[in-house]
């Protein structure tokens, strides 16, 4: 089948999140082909290249999420769109166009700007179905026009916002919205919504595929929900982390944004992530923290499965096989010492390197031999830069150098290295230096690095944050975050108990070599790409003829010319009568006769007064036995037996109507004859008719 898979800022460029997971995906599934559609995010990343692909991928579409212009608001002023609104492609809307927008936009910045009401489970309230509305009339309306870019930077854009914020029952945050606030929101919403003005919405590209899957929410996503809804392509999201928790993560770390812009982007962010996740066919989460958080922005809990992220477990399989080995022979498994600790990751705030300086200072307290190397490098930024300064500034103050002799250099007991040297060549060589792995971080997600030492076979020593405990599983110690006292016990209690080490670590190999390989992640997708296309086949008229019109043999499935959805049981037939519609007494005991049959033997019966007989039913035969054949009461009994409409015979209560003139006398009054004729036997018929008629008279 044919795959659209979807990135944002990642695959196929040389940098970015989900790059290696992305490539690992395309080439551990060669039965399929690949469409990549991938978002950059910068221009230094356009620069940096993509990686080498391989043949799985059959064509490659791109598009920035990033302008020269990004930070300056443009549309108004001398082009005037308060009476005319532009589009990205410069061509003026006409006034049908500017009352369609102004009608979807008012939409969206509505269920933006207004909450859903207390007691709402996450995804039902009237907030989603009128942001769903807005936002697909407004791809519509990109698809049909050209681009929104100008639209979206509009001045009317901001008025519709300004109205939403203070209309009744809006947060008191969002009310307090002033006009730069508005303009900011403004900005950061139409780089959001970028993806709804590209051209990838037609049948040579996102019509062309089989399967979209999005390798992350947000803007990644777009495009797979605007394929679904254009062209009925099922979409597959793939997520390791949030968005909405990424924008909180990011609200707390410091931004040039106020209160009110912050609660307006998280506001859209959940009515996004509750839209994707509606759409979706299936929603995998990379571990139970993140379905958490799914769930809370109006995920359904059946269409979600949990797939960890593979790793190359390869890569460091020499270091464990040795721990295995030298474990089982009660020998030391550390390269660097017994009384080593090691951290491996990239310097951030994030990652809470001064509290386990603090932390290390305990430790030397109690094991005086005791030595922490530091692996990694600062992220990218200057606060990074920044921080890392800070930490190596700190460890001198409080490790300063010692020396072992009055004729030796001094030397520090924490280190900071890089990963790339003569001595530590690899990862796999920087989790093999110490005895003990410890993660300190406040904030984390998947913990890659953690995952990375299990597979080592090294003991570990974590802060509960993100998804540590799921991946942890029993095999390592866990201690709450900015605790340097809890963090310096575990981390003592391990360097003391050498067995209580090894036993540990082979533990924590062994869960991962089970969860968290590259394996079984492809295992898990090759399913859910086939259960998905069984479930929701796309059907094109394209697909079953060939260059010339003709129909293609075999194009066309036969369960596609089932009537219904053919993948769906079908109900069981309703429950027939006896043959030929033979009588049996219904649950209630009575036999059930037509209604049409009460006038006509009314009728009978008071033409037959007195003859002491019950006549048969015209149009009835009897059965074996002489028991009388009545109609069969059907499978609901409660349910009248359905006749056409021409047949309805009148109501049982009501006399059969008859002519006037053939209106017989009453039978209950005798008819008067002459006295001279009572006992006569043979009567003249004139007699008899002149009689008739005299009384008649």
């Amino acid at each position: 089948m044919r795959i659209g898979l979807l990135t944002d800022g990642g695959y196929p460029y040389a940098t970015g999140e989900s790059r290696l997971w992305c490539d690992r995906l395309v080439r551990g599934l060669p039965q399929h082909e690949f469409d990549l559609f991938a978002l950059s995010r910068s221009a230094h990343q356009e620069a940096q290249g993509w990686v080498q692909l391989p043949y799985q991928v059959s064509r490659v579409r791109t598009a920035p999420l990033w302008t020269p212009e990004d930070g300056t608001l443009r549309g108004s002023g001398e082009r005037g769109l308060l009476a005319r609104l532009v589009t990205g492609g410069e061509r003026s809307y006409g006034r049908r166009e500017r009352k369609r927008f102004t009608e979807h936009f008012t939409a969206l910045a509505t269920a933006v700007c207004t909450p859903d009401p207390a007691g709402t489970a996450p995804g039902e309230g009237p907030g989603t179905e009128l942001f769903g509305a807005g936002l697909h009339g407004l791809a519509e309306l990109a698809r049909e026009r050209g681009g929104l870019h100008l639209a979206l930077r509009s001045e009317t854009t901001v008025r519709i916002l300004e109205a939403a914020s203070r209309a009744h029952g809006t947060g008191r945050t969002v009310q307090s919205a002033g006009v730069p606030d508005l303009l900011a929101f403004a900005a950061e919403l139409e780089r959001a919504l970028r993806p709804l003005s590209l051209d990838w919405y037609d049948q040579e590209s996102l019509g062309a595929v089989d399967l979209c899957h999005a390798a992350s929410g947000g803007a990644a996503a777009l495009p797979g929900l605007l394929a679904k809804r254009f062209f009925g392509v099922p979409l597959l999201v793939t997520e390791h982390g949030v968005p909405l928790r990424a924008h909180y993560l990011a609200a707390a770390s410091g931004t040039p944004y106020g209160a009110p812009v912050r609660a307006l982007l998280a506001a859209f962010h959940g009515r996004l992530a509750t839209e994707i996740y509606r759409q979706a066919a299936l929603v995998t989460p990379g571990n139970t923290h993140v379905r958490r958080w799914q769930q809370r922005c109006g995920a359904d809990p059946a269409k979600q499965r949990t797939v960890y992220p593979g790793m190359a477990a390869e890569r460091f399989g020499p270091v464990g096989e040795d721990a295995e080995r030298l474990g089982a022979a009660g020998e030391a498994v550390e390269a660097g010492g017994p009384d080593t600790l090691v951290w491996v990751g990239r310097i951030e705030p994030a990652k809470d390197l001064m509290a386990l300086l603090h932390a290390f200072a305990e430790v030397r307290r109690a094991r005086p031999a005791a030595r922490l190397r530091i692996f990694g490098a600062p992220a990218e930024g200057d606060e990074a830069t920044a921080y890392l300064a800070h930490c190596t500034a700190l460890a001198a103050q409080l490790f300063p150098d010692e020396a072992t002799g009055a004729h030796t250099e001094g030397r520090s007991p924490v280190t900071f290295e890089e990963i790339g040297g003569p001595e530590i060549p690899g990862l796999a060589e920087a989790y093999g230096a110490g005895g003990v792995v410890v993660l300190s971080s406040t904030v984390e997600g998947f913990p890659v690095s953690l995952v990375e030492a299990m597979f080592c076979g090294r003991a570990t020593v974590s802060t509960d944050v993100g998804a540590v405990v799921e991946v942890i599983g029993g095999t390592g110690l866990v201690v709450p975050p900015r605790n340097p006292k809890a963090l310096a016990d575990a981390c003592v209690a391990l360097l003391r108990d050498p067995e209580r080490r090894a036993r540990l670590g082979a533990a924590a190999r062994a869960r991962a070599l089970e969860l968290f390989t590259v394996e079984q992640n492809l295992a898990a997708f090759r399913g859910i790409y086939l259960e998905l296309m069984s479930h929701t086949p796309v059907r094109r008229e394209a697909d079953a003829v060939d260059a010339h019109g003709d129909p293609l043999p075999f194009a066309t499935p036969p369960e596609a010319r089932l009537l219904g959805h053919w993948t769906q049981p079908a109900s069981p037939p309703p429950a027939a009568g006896g043959p030929g519609g033979c009588c049996r007494r219904p649950r209630s005991g009575r036999r059930f006769r037509s209604p049409a049959a009460g006038p006509a033997r009314r009728a009978r019966a008071g033409a037959r007064a007195g003859a002491g007989a019950r006549g048969r039913l015209r149009g009835r035969g009897r059965t074996g036995g002489g028991r009388r054949c009545v109609t069969t009461r059907p499978s609901t009994p409660r349910l009248p037996v359905p006749r056409p409409a021409a047949r309805r015979p009148s109501s049982p209560r009501l006399p059969v109507p008859r002519p006037a003139a053939r209106r017989p006398s009453s039978p209950r009054l005798p008819v008067p004859r002459p006295a001279a004729d009572r006992h006569s036997r043979a009567r003249p018929p004139t007699t008899r008719r002149f009689t008739i008629t005299e009384t008649a008279r």
